[in-house]
């Protein structure tokens, strides 16, 4: 095994077809051409920004009379003729619902002329920006685009996230731009202030319908204030598990660590679907150790938890599977608790949890395995440990689970067969748990170690070892009757 350094991974998002921005257009000039039920839409739009909004209807101005006299009535200046170049001059954007090609062209160009940013309705080749699906809860709003290429798959997954989004956090939004002020007030440092917007956020999330009043922002306050004093300067670690791959078995709260994290130090286990939930904002820093080659050493990654939270960081160490099974979490949690760093676990879902799952097994049952037990294929020199108790591996009333014994299992199996396991004891192997390129062979614990070779030489194995899972052996072993048939 070859050491490996820590090494900062530069990718924290996907590319963009698009970037999502937020104009705050409130008294600034906005020109509108045309005269549709679509540009009517749109004025209605911009008129709720508080836009200075200049629409220019040719002869049909009647169909924007409404909206002039209406509550935004005072912003909206309806035009009786068709626009013109100098329209533009000082516009912070401009939007057309023009069908003649030659008056798209003409509108684009006279625009971009001014410098202004263009959008032609239904024309995204001619757009320098897009309207998006709104949420509007605001001052909270979401906004959901596809880069102009399926309006109505937006306006479904729009509907979606209304349902999710209970109307009351329009109180909560509007109860933090109240209180904003008063935390920028106290000039206290970043870790501090995002320590109060956690709290915010978990009371508004708790009680969504219910509106904020002046006891939630004095409690709130007062724990601020409690963090404040306690503060010394070091940040906090959180160990979190990852799960077996799949970023849907994630806990809230895991995500919740993943979304206030500064630096995330991640193994080479964890898939980067759990990494897009992440923070954006925040350092990633690949430590993975892989099992027979380049490894970032132990005690390198004990200190750089320890240095980073020394800082002041929230330092997030997550781990595939379940931080608590096989992933060290011991050694990192004396380490902290050494330097007086404050640290707290989430648990994650195992990676035995997930192989079983996937595979629709239980791993124990009521006729067939009464103690289920995990145990590491790997030691400290990467051998098949000497310490395992062999009798216990081969109850033949025990589920066993197996970690990282792709390349030890032909020793596990003669060592437990010797202490009294059944060679015909059902086993299987399953690569990459919960993943799309998940993958298994089912056989006996007699014949499993030689059919590793099935499956692909990159990426985690786990065994399952037991009666409890004799019923996928079975149904393997039919299907492959019926094919060779």
């Amino acid at each position: 095994m070859t050491d490996r350094q820590p090494e900062t991974t530069a990718a924290r998002i996907e590319p963009l077809a698009t970037l999502p921005l937020f104009h705050k257009l409130s008294g600034r000039k906005v020109v509108l051409a045309g005269a549709s039920e679509s540009a009517l839409w749109k004025a209605e739009l911009l008129a709720a920004t508080g836009a200075e909004l200049h629409v220019f209807a040719d002869d049909e101005a009647e169909l924007f009379e409404g909206l002039a006299q209406g509550e935004a009535g005072a912003h909206v200046h309806v035009h009786g003729r068709a626009w013109q170049a100098d329209d533009l001059t000082d516009a912070a954007i401009a939007v057309a619902d023009l069908d003649d090609s030659d008056a798209v062209r003409a509108f684009v160009a006279a625009a971009r002329q001014a410098g202004v940013p263009v959008n032609i309705v239904d024309k995204p080749e001619h757009c320098d920006f897009a309207f998006g699906a709104l949420v509007n809860r605001s001052p909270l709003i979401v906004a959901v685009s596809t880069d102009g290429a399926a309006p109505v798959f937006g306006q479904a997954i729009r509907t979606k996230i209304e349902a999710l989004l209970p109307a009351g956090l329009k109180n909560w939004a509007q109860a933090a731009a109240d209180w904003r002020p008063s935390v920028q007030a106290r000039e206290l440092p970043f870790a501090l202030r995002r320590s109060f917007w956690e709290l915010f956020a978990g009371r508004a999330m708790a009680e969504p319908e219910r509106t904020p009043n002046l006891e939630d922002e004095t409690e709130l306050f007062a724990k601020l204030s409690r963090i404040e004093s306690a503060h010394d300067g070091k940040g906090r670690v959180t160990l979190v598990g990852a799960g077996p791959g799949d970023p849907e078995l994630l806990t809230l709260k895991a995500i919740r660590a993943l979304q206030s994290a500064d630096i995330i130090l991640y193994d080479d286990l964890v898939s980067p679907g759990v990494l897009e939930l992440a923070r954006r904002e925040a350092r990633r820093m690949l430590v993975g150790k892989t099992g027979y080659g380049p490894s970032v050493k132990q005690d390198d990654i004990n200190a750089l938890i320890v240095s980073l939270a020394g800082q002041g960081k929230h330092v997030v160490r997550l781990k595939g599977g379940d931080p608590g099974i096989f992933g060290r979490a011991g050694e990192e949690i004396e380490a902290c608790q050494a330097a007086g760093i404050p640290v707290a676990i989430v648990p994650g879902i195992s990676a035995a949890q997930g192989a079983a799952a996937s595979l629709g097994l239980s791993l124990t049952h009521r006729d067939h395995a009464r103690r289920l037990q995990f145990v590491t294929g790997h030691s400290r020199k990467g051998e098949l440990p000497d310490d395992l108790d062999w009798r216990a591996m081969a109850d033949p009333a025990a589920s066993t689970v197996i970690y990282m014994a792709r390349a030890t299992l032909p020793g596990f199996r003669e060592r437990a067969v010797a202490a009294g396991l059944d060679p015909r004891t059902p086993a299987v192997a399953v690569l990459a748990a919960t993943r799309p390129d998940e993958a298994r062979v089912a056989a006996t614990i007699a014949t499993l170690p030689e059919r590793l070779t099935e499956l692909s030489a990159s990426g985690p194995v786990l065994v399952l070892l037991g009666h409890a899972f004799g019923a996928l052996l079975a149904k393997d072993e039919s299907a492959a009757d019926r094919r060779r048939a």
